[in-house]
């Protein structure tokens, strides 16, 4: 019986090449490949979902945003409008005052300084001499560095002199 067993197990084993170790090989690798690209598959799929949700975060957010933003703008061009029709307003007063200073100081000026002139004279006239008192002598302006020409310092010698 033993002979029996022993042929029947040795009809069972069976020799294996080497093409057939490399194809087993072969396939190992490549199931070892596939179930790296499965989990790299999985991850990015997982990124996908995070980042679609992020999108649509972004968006429900955003536009609230958006209408806020514009708003805001219609108020600034509304703010803009009232300075715009404000500094108009001040520019057509500015030249208003303008004609108006220019109308008095055409109305009054020229009768004023006369007016004036004439009391600063009337003043000098009588409030510069007093009986007891003798007249001042003319005040000289002298300028350093500059000298009078000789036909002029005869002059001014004689103005000094004439009372």
């Amino acid at each position: 019986m033993q002979t029996d067993v022993e042929a029947r197990f040795r009809e069972r084993v069976h020799t294996v090449s080497g093409g057939e170790v490399a194809g087993i090989l072969v396939a190992v690798f490549w199931a070892i490949l596939v179930s790296f690209l499965a989990v790299a598959l999985a991850r990015l799929a997982q990124t996908l979902r995070a980042t679609t949700k992020l999108v649509a975060d972004v968006t429900d957010q955003a536009v609230p945003l958006l209408a806020d933003a514009s708003s805001a703008v219609r108020s600034a061009q509304t703010q803009i409008d009232r300075v715009d029709a404000i500094a108009s307003d001040v520019q057509e007063v500015t030249s208003n005052a303008s004609a108006l200073s220019t109308t008095v100081a055409s109305t009054f000026g020229g009768p004023l300084v006369k007016v004036a002139a004439f009391g600063y004279g009337v003043r000098r006239a009588l409030g510069g001499r007093k009986d007891d008192e003798p007249a001042k002598a003319p005040r000289r302006t002298v300028i350093v560095g500059r000298t009078v020409p000789a036909s002029r310092r005869g002059k001014r010698n004689l103005r000094g002199k004439r009372d």
